[in-house]
This record gives structure tokens, C-alpha cells and sequence, in this order.
């Protein structure tokens, strides 16, 4: 007899994670079991995989998954539910629990409730109050020793998760804001005399990323102090596997502090550290990626300076490894540099490689295209830039991020005028000018409108005056304008030379789109002068 329902295939769910299978793993059904119980009390991210093998296992003995089991099986599978699956994740969790309910496991089915809740498509208003309720059952439970501080504390959490996602939509973020962390002060204060339990531990650990999170935009050190205390309580727990999300945030708030060097470090081990037992899954190594390579832009090719470049390779130096060691201590900060300035295209390579898959996350793996496209394109090689960037556009289709979509349709029209296409480039031009229209500022639609000229004065068809419409009313280009755009990032009398200035100054794709949420690089909206200067972007939220 299966573990699954046929309803649960029906969700075009994957097959669990098969995971690490070493050939030392035991073959009797009920140790296999007892594996599967243990990994899901310490959270172990790959619990759904134990549980596959335990449930094959089971069913080849004439056996199969109790209800309380089968829960804890399909909770498991819903938190591995990421990228093109995700959206399963809640009809799954809520399946789970029903299981649990017919257990008489009363917690862990609101622990199933609430998480279905907070993975649905956006948690709003509603969902939000009934996570409140789930918060009162949960208390009450654990009052009367029905349920364990652990789960009432990931109810309590949840429900912290959904309310921050809200926060810009608060008539007062800032008092809300300010109302959320002294809440999750108060859930801290309640579990932490309970921390010797693993399953607390993680809770705690949470918590404090997601306290560090919304009080990013606000105090950057105090953000930056429960950043490191969540990653400390990771460790403290027992958990080897990695803390993407909680590294993720602590190194934005270290680039937005200006500690460029400690970002690039903190990343570049995040990404060197490899647990045999619980590798990096391959959308929390692209994004680690991204982050690195962005640190590094971010410095200015300064991530990481001669004396500690020296510093990083002393600390893990062999003895017979001196003369190495010896050698990058002569390296100077503009070899250093130069050296950063190619290790970021690389970065940004392996990012596309690990968004590549049945299960991949589309906005990551269009931004990863986007930015190695970019890098491409800035350094003459407009025919590699081309493909990646024509495979980046669907997927902010998808997403609805105008600045990313602006932005890499800007860059194709760009290469495609140094390819000498000069017609399809005036059709990229004018598609990203009509979504530039949208924004307050009309001036990036005003400039990449000029640049549609251009390109069709280059292709031999006639210039029309482009109306630019903004907050402010209707922005006509003018002959000066028109006069200039002919000669903008090119010679006299027409052709290009190098990339047209003006796609730096276009707005930066998949920012954070309001002050205390998250974008893919871990950053928080306002903590830092990267941040998102166009509508649009998705939420992306402490996981």
C-alpha cells in the first residue's frame, strides 16, 4: 500500500528528495522508521527523503505509514516544496493536518495549519487572523500539556512571518514594525528557558532571523546582533545543515553597514562549507552566488584586500604551504581587484547553472541570466549576453518585475545594435520605454525612448517625437534630445563603440519592494542605498 494519496500525486508534487543514500543506511523497515522520526524531530531538511525509503520500505513488508507518521511524511515534503513546486506545499500541509488530527496529535496539526496558511499565494488580512486563532489554540493547548513549547512557538512564529510580510501595507509600518519585534521579544522570553530541546533551539533561532529582519531598516547593528545570535543558536542545536536564509540576511546588513569584506567572507564560507550528510541545495547555492557576486560589485572590486586575502589563506594554510601563502601576501589591492573582477561572471555562472531543473526557481534563475548577460555585454561579448538575456525576459514575465523586465529588454536592444540588428534593437528599446511609462520618474521612459529612436534612425526608418507620459503629464523629447541620442555611446556617425551609459542608471531588478521586506539577495528594503526603485517586485520573505 502507497504513502501517498492519489490526490497528493495529482498535485504534480515531485517524488520526496531522495537526499544522501549511503550504502551503510540500514534496510530494516522499522530502523528505517525510526530514522525518519528522528531527522523530523530536528528538522533535518531532508526528513522527506528518510521517510520515502521508510514508506517503500513498509509497503515491500506488507506494511504501511500510520496516520501520524503519514503526516509527518507529508510535512516534511511540503517544506522541501520550493521553486516550480511550491504551490503544492499547502494543499499538502493542510492534508497533513487532517492525519494528525485523526492521531490525536492536536499541536503538530495546527503547526500544519498554520504553515499551509502562510505558503498560500500571498498571506493577506484573512489569513492573518486566522493565524491569530491558530496562536490562541496553541497556547491554550500547550497550557493544559496538550501540546509541546515547541509547537506552540512556531505557530507564535508563523504568525510573526505573515505579519511581517504586511508591515508596508500598515497604515503605521513603523509602529507595527515596533509592535511586531516587542511580539517577538515576548515568544523569545517564552521559549528560551526551554532551549536544551533542539526542537526549541531551531525555534529560537527563527525567531531572532526574523526580528533581525524587520529591524534591519531601522537599526542595522541591533539586525546585524540577533543575525549572528540566530545563526549561533543554528549551530547550538545541533543543526550542521546550512542557515542560507539566516546568512543571507546578516551579510546584506553587513554590505548596507559597509563591511563589504566580512559579507564577501561570510558568503565565500557559506558556499566553501559542505556537510556530507546535508549539502547546499542547489537554489540556496545560486543564491549565495548571486549575493557574493553582488558584494563584490558592491565594494567596488574591494571584497576583499590584499592583507585579507593574505589573512583567509593563512587560516587554513598547511605548514608545507608557506611559499603559497608568502606569494598572495604580494598581492596588491588592484590584483586582488582584478582577480575579484573575474571571479564574479563566474559566480554568476554557477548561480544559472544551479537554477537549471524540473524544480527550479524562475525569478532566481531569470536574474542569474540577467546579471551574467550583463557582465557579458559589458565586456564586448554581445553574442553570449544575447542567448541569456532572451532566456531571462519569460521568466519576469512571469514574475511581473518591471525594473528586472526594463532592464534586460534595455540590455538585449542594446546588444542586438552591436550585432548590427538595428531594427530588432528599436523594438526592445520601445517595449521596455512603454513599461518605463508605468514609474513616477519619466525619465527613464523619456531616455529609452530616445534610444528607439536612435536605433530606428540606424535601421533607416523614419523617427517619430516619442510622448513619454508621467505623473507630472506629457514629456516630449525635443530635436536637442533627438540630436544627442544619435551620437549617445557611439561615434559620430553612428556606430556604437561600447554600452550606452544610461543602462547603469536604470532601477535595480528584484529589490525588496517595500522598506521591511526581503528580495533575493536577502536584503531588506531600506536598509541600505541598493533598494528597489520600481513597483512591482514579488515578496520574498524570511522562509
Amino acid at each position: 500500500m502507497s504513502s501517498r494519496s492519489p490526490d497528493e500525486f495529482r498535485l504534480g508534487v515531485r517524488p520526496y528528495d531522495r537526499g544522501a543514500c549511503t550504502g551503510d543506511e540500514p534496510e530494516d523497515p522499522h530502523e528505517l522508521l525510526h530514522r525518519a522520526r528522528r531527522l523530523t524531530a530536528h528538522g533535518h531538511p531532508w526528513a522527506g527523503s528518510a521517510w520515502e525509503r521508510a514508506a517503500t520500505a513498509l509497503r515491500r513488508a506488507g506494511g504501511a505509514l500510520t496516520p501520524g507518521d503519514h503526516a509527518d511524511a507529508l510535512d516534511a515534503t511540503a517544506l522541501d516544496c520550493r521553486g516550480a513546486a511550491r504551490p503544492a506545499a499547502g494543499p499538502l500541509f493542510f492534508r497533513a493536518a487532517d492525519l494528525h488530527e485523526q492521531a490525536g496529535q492536536r499541536g503538530k496539526a495546527l503547526v500544519s495549519r498554520a504553515r499551509a496558511l502562510v505558503a498560500g499565494p500571498g498571506p493577506g488580512a484573512t489569513a492573518c487572523a486566522r493565524l491569530a486563532e491558530l496562536c490562541e489554540r496553541a497556547t491554550a493547548l500547550q497550557r493544559a500539556g496538550r501540546a509541546g513549547v515547541a509547537e506552540a512557538a512556531t505557530v507564535r512564529l508563523l504568525h510573526g512571518r505573515a505579519r511581517a510580510d504586511l508591515l508596508d501595507t500598515a497604515p503605521d509600518p513603523s509602529a507595527e514594525a515596533a509592535a511586531l519585534r516587542e511580539d517577538l521579544d515576548r515568544l523569545i522570553a517564552f521559549a528560551a528557558p526551554h532551549r536544551t530541546d533542539p526542537a526549541v533551539l531551531g525555534v529560537l533561532a527563527d525567531t531572532r532571523a526574523l526580528l533581525g529582519r524587520i529591524t534591519a531598516p531601522d537599526d542595522p547593528a541591533a539586525a546585524e546582533a540577533e543575525l549572528r545570535t540566530a545563526l549561533d543558536d543554528h549551530r547550538a542545536g545541533g543543526r550542521r545543515w546550512p542557515a542560507t536564509e539566516h546568512q543571507l540576511l546578516l551579510a546584506a546588513v553587513l554590505r548596507a553597514t559597509g563591511a563589504h569584506e566580512e559579507a564577501a567572507a561570510l558568503l565565500r564560507s557559506a558556499l566553501a562549507s559542505e556537510v556530507t550528510d546535508t549539502p547546499l541545495r542547489a537554489s540556496d547555492r545560486a543564491r549565495l552566488c548571486l549575493a557574493l557576486a553582488r558584494t563584490l560589485a558592491g565594494s567596488g572590486g574591494q571584497g576583499r584586500t590584499a592583507r585579507g586575502a593574505k589573512e583567509e589563506v593563512a587560516e587554513v594554510a598547511e605548514p608545507t604551504a608557506q611559499e603559497e601563502v608568502a606569494e598572495v601576501a604580494e598581492l596588491t589591492v588592484e590584483e586582488v581587484a582584478a582577480e575579484e573582477a573575474g571571479e564574479r561572471p563566474a559566480l554568476l555562472a554557477e548561480a544559472v547553472r544551479h537554477t537549471e531543473g524540473p524544480a527550479q526557481d524562475v525569478r532566481v534563475g531569470a536574474l542569474a541570466r540577467l546579471l551574467l548577460g550583463v557582465a557579458h555585454a559589458e565586456h564586448g561579448r554581445y553574442g553570449k549576453a544575447l542567448g541569456l538575456l532572451e532566456q531571462a525576459l519569460p521568466g519576469f514575465a512571469e514574475d511581473g518585475d518591471t525594473a528586472a523586465r526594463v532592464r534586460a529588454r534595455a540590455w538585449l536592444a542594446e546588444c542586438l545594435l552591436h550585432l548590427g540588428e538595428p531594427g530588432r534593437a528599436a523594438r526592445e528599446y520601445g517595449l521596455a520605454a512603454a513599461d518605463a511609462r508605468s514609474w513616477g520618474d519619466p525619465r527613464h521612459g523619456a531616455a529609452l525612448s530616445r534610444r528607439t529612436a536612435h536605433a530606428l534612425g540606424l535601421s533607416g526608418t523614419p523617427r517619430p517625437v516619442p510622448e513619454i507620459h508621467g505623473t507630472g503629464g506629457t514629456v516630449y523629447a525635443d530635436a536637442k534630445a533627438e540630436t544627442e541620442a544619435a551620437t549617445e555611446g557611439g561615434a559620430p556617425d553612428g556606430r556604437t563603440q561600447g554600452p550606452w551609459p544610461g543602462l547603469r542608471a536604470l532601477p535595480e531588478p528584484c529589490g525588496p519592494p517595500g522598506r521591511y521586506q526581503v528580495d533575493v539577495y536577502g536584503e531588506v528594503g531600506g536598509a541600505g542605498q541598493q533598494a528597489a526603485t520600481a513597483p512591482g517586485t514579488r515578496v520574498q520573505g524570511c522562509e
